[in-house]
């Protein structure tokens, strides 16, 4: 998007700070404003209600950050998930309601490129290996890592890059619902003034939305107005999430 916006957040009662958000990072060169006997100095990122915000718009750093917390989950577990006192089927149970809420922390807002949704499968099948364990294998007699297709068939449930999508289309059939007056709304039918940049724009949420509805052949339709129909939408979702990808 074309448009420069500034976004302010109160730390504390006797500190604020602000942050600049554009692609042109030269804009905006002051680094902190004075107003009556106030002063707001300007910062690159800060949290949010637990979620990372950076000044060129970018979920890299909150995926590390949501990455991080979660092998920090995945350590302080490690022992459950390789006890052979422990069934397959209650580490699983541990990865999806211990480990993977930490992980998937404001999922419903990603846009995720091919390169996170990577970075997340790597360390959900880290996480699987723990949970399975080697395999012996057939011709030599060793013992070595499951691989990925191994691990794709082992773990029956849906894959964390699922989830995301699932969970994500969850949000936007219920913003679709919101009224007008709602500022949820407006943001998500707004048009921001400006041209998009001439080399390749960044991926939109709301192209995350389309692609997933590409998936299960809806991708053509308009999915604000497919969305107010609250059964065909639970069933996309449902579909986007039990897809079975490699």
């Amino acid at each position: 998007m074309g448009a420069t916006r500034e976004i302010g957040l109160e730390v504390s009662s006797d500190k604020t700070k602000y942050m600049f958000m554009s692609r042109d990072q030269n804009a905006g060169r002051i680094h902190s404003v004075r107003m009556d006997n106030s002063t707001f100095e300007r910062v690159e990122g800060f949290k949010y209600l637990g979620t990372t915000l950076k000044n060129q718009n970018s979920i890299v750093e909150e995926i590390k950050s949501r990455l991080r917390s979660g092998n920090a989950c995945y350590y302080s577990v490690q022992n459950l998930l390789s006890s052979r006192l422990l069934s397959k089927y209650l580490k699983i149970k541990i990865y999806r309601n211990i480990i993977l809420p930490v992980v998937l922390y404001g999922c419903e807002t990603w846009s995720l490129t091919l390169r996170e949704e990577r970075k997340l499968r790597v360390f959900e099948n880290k996480v699987l290996r723990k949970i399975f364990g080697p395999r012996r294998d057939e011709v030599t007699g060793e013992w070595r890592r499951l691989h990925n297709e191994e691990l794709n068939d082992l773990y029956c449930s849906s894959n964390v890059v699922r989830v995301i999508k699932s969970r994500r289309m969850k949000w936007a059939g219920h913003v679709s619902l919101m009224g007008e007056e709602r500022v949820v709304y407006r943001v998500l039918v707004g048009k921001p003034e400006g041209k998009r940049p001439l080399w390749r724009p960044r991926r939109r949420w709301v192209d995350n939305i389309r692609l997933d509805l590409q998936e299960v052949g809806c991708g053509y339709m308009d999915w604000i107005g497919l969305a107010q129909d609250r059964d065909k939408w639970r069933t996309l979702v449902s579909a986007v999430m039990n897809i079975r990808v490699l």
